[in-house]
């Protein structure tokens, strides 16, 4: 095996995790989202940088708001799932460089002092992250469906603001009954990769 992690973390984290798209209600307390948070964090991205945000949609009252932007199909999960995130990349990330980049705080200014090279690398870098949060869902033993069918100005006008631009929303909780629709195909490995 050419893989150090165990049989049962790499099923765990991939070959048996699916996008879940119903749940249990059984609730996803905030003890872990900060636990998700505290392993995802260390994942890297260029020059350190931190641009996802998420918001937590916990109330009836935000969730029915949320809900209003999903698309047709996505209503019902979004509307029944114990936790909805919503990631979203901060445009002004660079202003904590100096601190997430203490050896080189002048980065800041050196590569991101225009707004559209901070929303290339905010909107590359954000995505990343949210891979990663994606996989630590997985990892604290939850169910993560992802879901890119939204109205994204209506979720950024409704919840965001001008410096932040939403990626997706997730829908978190334990699997409930029929969760699972079945598993897609994936490109082999010849498909996908080339050596020069």
């Amino acid at each position: 095996m050419s893989l150090v992690l165990d049989a049962a973390a790499q099923d765990l984290l991939f070959r048996e995790a699916r996008t879940a798209n119903t749940f249990s209600d059984e609730p996803v307390t905030e003890e872990q989202v900060q636990a998700i948070y505290d392993l995802v964090k260390f994942g890297p991205t260029a020059f350190n940088q931190t641009p996802l945000r998420i918001t937590l949609v916990r109330s009836p009252e935000a969730r029915e708001r949320l809900v209003k932007h999903m698309a047709e199909g996505n209503r019902a999960k979004t509307a029944a799932a114990p936790l909805v995130a919503i990631l979203s990349a901060d445009n002004e990330f660079h202003e904590e460089l100096p601190q997430l980049l203490p050896h080189f705080p002048q980065a800041k200014d050196a590569f991101f002092a225009e707004r559209p090279v901070r929303e290339q690398s905010a909107l590359v870098n954000a995505t990343l992250q949210a891979a990663y949060f994606i996989v630590g869902v997985r990892a604290a033993g939850l169910a993560a469906g992802p879901m890119t069918g939204l109205d994204f100005a209506g979720v950024q006008k409704e919840f965001l603001d001008g410096d932040h631009t939403p990626l997706m929303v997730v829908n978190i909780g334990k699997p409930g009954d029929d969760a699972w629709f079945p598993r897609s195909p994936r490109l082999e490995f010849d498909q996908v990769i080339t050596t020069v």
